[in-house]
This record gives C-alpha cells, sequence and structure tokens, in this order.
C-alpha cells in the first residue's frame, strides 16, 4: 500500500506543477523563456531516453516471458505503436485552441504582474502573428471567445495529461527511481502548460483566482489517471494477486509510445518555440545524461 501512494503522491506533484507555470505567469517580473526552452528539451531528453532503454525494455522482457522470444517482441512493437496511436488519437479528437504551448511574448504577461503595465495590442499582436512563427498566441479575439479558448486549451492539456498520469504511476509502482525522472520530466513540461491556460482566461475574465484555478485544474488529470490505472489493476489482479507479465508488458509498451509522442510532438516543438541557439539540443541531451547516470546509479 505504501508504494500505491509513493506513485500516486508523485502524480499528483507532475500534474500541480500546471499551477507553477500559472504562477510563474502570474508573478515573474519577466518570463524567462530560455529557462522554458531548456526545461522542456530536458524533459523531452529524459521521456525519450526512459522510454526507449528502460520502459520499452521491461515491457519486451515481460512479453518474451508471456509469449516467447518471437511473438513476445511482436506484441511488444503493437503495444508501443498502439500507444502512439492512442494520443494521436486523443489529439485529433480534442484539439487544443491553437496550441497547447502557444508562446506568449512578455508584451502579453506583463500585465498579468504588474497592475501599471500597458495593455497589450491583441490586434496587433495577432495580425503580427500571421507572419510570425505558427506557434505564436493569436488573441485578436473577442472576450467570449478568448475565454472559449482558454477553457478549450484546459480541456485538450487535462485529457493529453490523463495518459502522462498513467505512465509515472505505473513506472513509479515498478520502478521508484524511474517513476521519480518521469515524474520531473512531466512535472517541466507541465509548466508552460500552465502559462498557456492561465493567460487567455485571465485577460478573458480579469481574475486572477479563476485563471490559476483552471490551470491547476488542467494538472488534476494526471492523478485521475493514476487512479484509473490503479482501479484497472485492481480488477485485473483481484484478491491480491500479481499482475500478470503479459499486461504488464502491454501497458509498458504503450506507455513509452506515449511518452515517444508527447516527446516529439509537443516538448521539442514547444522547446524550440521558447529557446535561441542551442537551447533545445542543449536541453535535450542534458535529460538524456542525466537521465543515464540516475539508471547507471541505481544498477
Amino acid at each position: 500500500m505504501t508504494d500505491i501512494w509513493f506513485a500516486l503522491g508523485l502524480t499528483v506533484l507532475a500534474g500541480m506543477a500546471t499551477g507553477i507555470g500559472s504562477a510563474i505567469a502570474f508573478f515573474a517580473r519577466r518570463t524567462n523563456y530560455r529557462f522554458l526552452s531548456v526545461s522542456t528539451g530536458f524533459s523531452a531528453g529524459v521521456m525519450l531516453y526512459v522510454s526507449f532503454v528502460e520502459i520499452f525494455v521491461k515491457g519486451t522482457s515481460a512479453l518474451t516471458d508471456a509469449y516467447g522470444g518471437y511473438w513476445g517482441h511482436w506484441v511488444n512493437a503493437a503495444s508501443f505503436f498502439g500507444g502512439i496511436l492512442l494520443i494521436g488519437l486523443i489529439d485529433n479528437l480534442v484539439p487544443a485552441a491553437k496550441n497547447p504551448h502557444e508562446t506568449h511574448p512578455n508584451a502579453e504577461t506583463a500585465p498579468l504582474h504588474n497592475s501599471s503595465a500597458p495593455m497589450p495590442d491583441f490586434a496587433a499582436i495577432a495580425e503580427g502573428s500571421r507572419n510570425a512563427d505558427s506557434g505564436m498566441h493569436d488573441h485578436g479575439k473577442h472576450n467570449t471567445r478568448l475565454l472559449r479558448m482558454g477553457l478549450f486549451t484546459a480541456l485538450a492539456i487535462a485529457i493529453h495529461n490523463f495518459p502522462e498520469g498513467l505512465a509515472t504511476f505505473l513506472a513509479a509502482l515498478q520502478s521508484p527511481g524511474v517513476g521519480i525522472a518521469i515524474a520531473v520530466a512531466i512535472a517541466l513540461h507541465n509548466i508552460p502548460e500552465g502559462i498557456s491556460v492561465s493567460v487567455p482566461i485571465y485577460y478573458a475574465t480579469g481574475n486572477r483566482r479563476k485563471a490559476f484555478a483552471y490551470s491547476v485544474l488542467s494538472g488534476l488529470a494526471e492523478p485521475v489517471g493514476a487512479i484509473a490505472a490503479y482501479l484497472i489493476l485492481w480488477l485485473i489482479v483481484g484478491n491480491g494477486g500479481g499482475v500478470p507479465p503479459q499486461v504488464m508488458g502491454v501497458m509498458f509498451g504503450g506507455i513509452a509510445g506515449v511518452m515517444v509522442y508527447i516527446s516529439l510532438d509537443g516538448l521539442l516543438p514547444t522547446s524550440r518555440a521558447y529557446g535561441k541557439g542551442h537551447d533545445s539540443i542543449f536541453g535535450l541531451v542534458s535529460g538524456m545524461g542525466l537521465m543515464a547516470l540516475s539508471l547507471l546509479l541505481m544498477k
């Protein structure tokens, strides 16, 4: 039971990092975009390395034990691509308003934490964004439309966070060290997501508390995903028996696929959008290196 509470606690901490992003938007004098670039690149490095070196390998081991050397590899590969397909379907069925990792210029975020700062010219920002990077945020909308966009961004992020919570929880149950690494990576990944939720909602409502609350709520999907994973395992395990290796293997293969998709489709493009020069690759390699070191020290 202690392992379950530990895994759930890690998942809650990772999910609540959206609140950190919201707090940065409201209280930081100036958003450090290079930090966000390096941190999201770092998260991608951790996720990619641990997915291929640890989680995918664990899935292979469990499935080859269950199905033999030939079919075990086939089932593991199918689970991996099944995870990619699942998160890809989520992306397409519930698209974010534009992009949940939109870049918010300093001119946009300044009034959030400094009431004397001039309100940004959203129409000019929207016009300029047509010729700027595709990640730039378009605020050239009526307040109602802006609120709707913020709420849809929160919903999209919440749904994206559900499988992330499941991944953190299952990894922590199987290997606490790997679970901690994944939780840290996902927490860093959630910081810019918190900014993406809070900024449009604040400008639509003028209410900091409401913007912060929606940002935090979007992160609560991760512990919800963890609880769902626990209930699924409880139904499979029944009266305290062990989880069948084929079930754990399929879940690990799927989790590896989900994390690779999130890294390549979300984290790396976000890191490139926020940073300059080699910030993104520096964060990526640093994340891989730290993950490799931690796995070696746990041997």
